[in-house]
């Protein structure tokens, strides 16, 4: 990992070159507030370099065998599994996830999205049959061509496999632009890409903001797609950038999902809902951060869910153990508590935590795992995205007046339904407005899409239809059936 601590250079057309001109950033450790290596941010030379690349390695790849493009990413996920200690090292430090949650939750979540796109691709239909009523008329998944991915810094790995991987398997080629606050993580997965054997000018990776790098593939006449996952507000940007040259744009983004908890729930709905909510110190777009709970069981649920939050201990990323780490940087610890405030101020009642730095800490970007009750869903905490381990619990009376609350939000990415009537579960699960809903605890299951709707953007990634967004569709009629 070492080499990777003071690397400006970026990784383009198959080699580590250096910028066209520096311009140095230092990666902040969130647990210590201290450097813990340095960049380059990219310019528009570097990134029409990258862009040049891979529309170069464009017509080798996509007319490369599938079956040859498999290889290599069975190739690509046995390397990252042999460097998941690296990886997760480079996480901790990058973004502060815990020691053990980066290297079991957080790295072992790109080998899993990796392992089901291979599951996905070996059956892959790339011709198929419109159907039988047209036997000559057929269906034709091609890659799209250069495509530019722009991920986040919450869960790295998580991202950047959902976003090349498929680009890989589909066909494209790539410009590769991570968050410039965890870019360590990325910078490590273009080795293990490079090890596997990847073409020169497939994979492309160039650092930078989003102001410059990301705007500039944005932009770009000769990139094809845009994949970005991140806020609503920059997801908004890189629409209008990109409308002018028609690119395909696909973006997964901010949710603020309500988990509805009637009060029929299991036993340990309450603290599976609370301890969600803290994960990865609440800095998940799927976070269920507004726990809506039936009236019957409200004053029970508050109280274990305060204790959760009594319990949840907050640590260095350095340390091993099950505790929830710091935020990820210094504007987003003041974001998280001008929203627990606000809190206070619009007369939520807080039950636990609430602002300044967990006792006994006096660095590091920590903050206090709160809970508010008795908040109204016209409030600030129930309206904005936190991204931060604040949770909002909001009562209800009726299941009809439940399904209303949840979707009274401008997001619509995960919602969660907890109740032992399987019926009612699945009569709310329709009515809810989300691209994804869990019920009692059971996750997603392999290769089932993730994204949303609304302001939370319209991906699907993962599983088949992470790989069919990364293509484009073509009609085909008069086809020879004997071809």
């Amino acid at each position: 990992m070492t080499d990777l601590l003071d690397k400006r250079e970026f990784y383009i057309d198959g080699a580590w070159v250096a910028p066209a001109a520096a311009c140095d950033l230092e990666v902040i450790d969130p647990s210590t507030e201290e450097p813990v290596a340095v960049i380059s941010l990219g310019g528009q030379e570097d990134t029409d370099r990258a862009v040049a690349a891979a529309k170069r390695a464009f017509p080798a790849w996509a007319a490369t065998p599938p079956a040859e493009r498999l290889a290599v990413v069975e190739k690509v996920l046995e390397i990252y599994q042999r460097r998941a200690p690296d990886m997760a090292w480079a996480i901790s430090h990058e973004m502060g996830a815990p020691q053990d949650m980066s290297l079991d939750d957080q790295v072992d979540a790109g080998a899993y999205h990796t392992k089901n796109f291979i599951t996905a691709f070996r059956d892959f239909q790339f011709i198929r049959p419109l159907g039988e009523h047209a036997p000559t008329s057929m269906v034709a998944w091609e890659p799209v061509g250069v495509v530019g991915l722009i991920t986040p810094w919450n869960w790295p790995m998580n991202q950047v496999t959902l976003k090349v991987i498929p680009a890989l398997l589909a066909g494209d080629t790539c410009v590769l632009k991570p968050s410039e606050i965890a870019p360590l993580s990325s910078m490590l997965f273009a080795e293990i890409l490079h090890e596997a054997g990847v073409p020169a000018g497939v994979f492309n990776l160039v650092n930078g903001d989003g102001a410059g790098v990301g705007s500039q593939l944005s932009v770009h006449p000769d990139v094809e797609m845009i994949s970005f996952t991140g806020s609503t507000r920059a997801g908004i940007a890189i629409s209008k950038a990109a409308a002018d040259s028609l690119k395909k744009v696909v973006l997964e983004l901010g949710g603020k999902g309500a988990n509805i908890v009637f009060a029929d729930a299991d036993d340990k709905a309450v603290v599976r809902g609370a301890r969600h909510c803290f994960y990865n110190s609440g800095q998940s777009c799927n976070a269920p951060t507004r726990m809506l709970v039936e009236r019957a069981a409200y004053d029970r649920a508050v109280e274990v869910a305060a204790k959760v939050a009594q319990e949840t201990a907050v640590a260095s990323a350095h340390q091993p153990g099950k505790h929830i780490g710091p935020v990820v940087s210094r504007p987003q610890w003041e974001k998280i508590q001008g929203l627990i405030q606000a809190g206070i101020d619009e007369g939520a009642r807080l039950v636990a935590g609430g602002t300044g730095l967990p006792e006994g800490v006096n660095r590091g970007y920590f903050v206090r795992p709160t809970v508010f009750a008795d908040v109204t869903n016209d409030m600030t905490i129930a309206r904005q995205e936190v991204f931060g381990p604040v949770l909002s619990i909001i009562p209800f009376d009726s299941e009809e007046e439940a399904v209303a609350i949840a979707n009274d939000t401008p997001y619509g990415l995960t919602n969660y339904v907890q109740s032992q009537d399987g019926a009612r579960r699945n009569r709310v699960a329709r009515q809810l407005r989300a691209g994804m809903v869990e019920m009692n605890g059971v996750s997603r299951g392999a290769g089932s899409a993730f994204g949303g709707v609304k302001m939370s953007g319209r991906a699907r990634e993962g599983g088949v239809m992470g790989l069919e967004e990364f293509m484009d569709s073509k009609a085909i009629s008069g086809w020879h059936p004997d071809a």
